[in-house]
This record gives structure tokens, sequence and C-alpha cells, in this order.
């Protein structure tokens, strides 16, 4: 990665296992794909919903060369699973956009 991993956890207390975790599953996301300019991931801890419990909530902000990829990902009781499920989506949509640069998909004109 070109810029260092941002790490931001809102409406909960920093923690060094979560954080752990984060940069390890950011490290692998350059197996993929090695040319990641910058990641920001927040983990968030809305405001508690009366029906809904605490959802969590992982936001995955990633730049590579031509464009940028974002995922949101909630999971109602663990964090964990959110990190794992957000993280999973942004390893598929990197491997989609490796096949796109190396001409693997066909682009349609517009």
């Amino acid at each position: 990665m070109q810029l260092p991993l941002q790490i931001t956890f809102r409406g909960m207390a920093h923690s060094l296992s979560i954080e752990e975790a984060i940069r390890e599953k950011a490290g692998k996301l350059e197996h993929y794909f090695d040319r990641i300019m910058s990641c920001r991931v927040v983990v968030e801890l809305p405001a508690r919903h009366k029906s809904r419990g605490k959802p969590f909530t992982v936001h995955l902000d990633i730049k590579v060369p031509g464009g940028e990829i974002a995922i949101t990902h909630d999971h109602d009781e663990d964090l964990l699973v959110a990190l794992h499920q957000a993280f999973d989506a942004a390893r598929r949509k990197l491997e989609d956009h490796v096949r796109v640069q190396r001409g693997d998909v066909k682009r349609h004109s517009s």
C-alpha cells in the first residue's frame, strides 16, 4: 500500500485485537492486487435501535489505479463476522478489477 492503512472506530472503544485483525485482512488484499494506493476502514456501532439490537457496520474504502472500491457491510451480533464478510466482498471486487485491468473482461461501449 502506498499510504498507510487508516482505521477508525465510531461509537465504540478502540480495540487492539480488532485493529490487528483489520491489518491482517488488509494485508491479504495485497495478494490479490499489489498496487492498492490506500485503504480506509471505519468500524461503527451505531446508536442502539429498539427492534434490531446493536448492528455493527464496517465501511471499506480502497483506492486503486483507475478506480475506487467501496464496501459497506452490517452484521447484527458479531463484529468479526462483519469484518470477514466486508473484506471478502472487497477481495471479490479487487479480483474483478484485476480482470478488467488485464483485459479478461470486455468493457461495454457507451
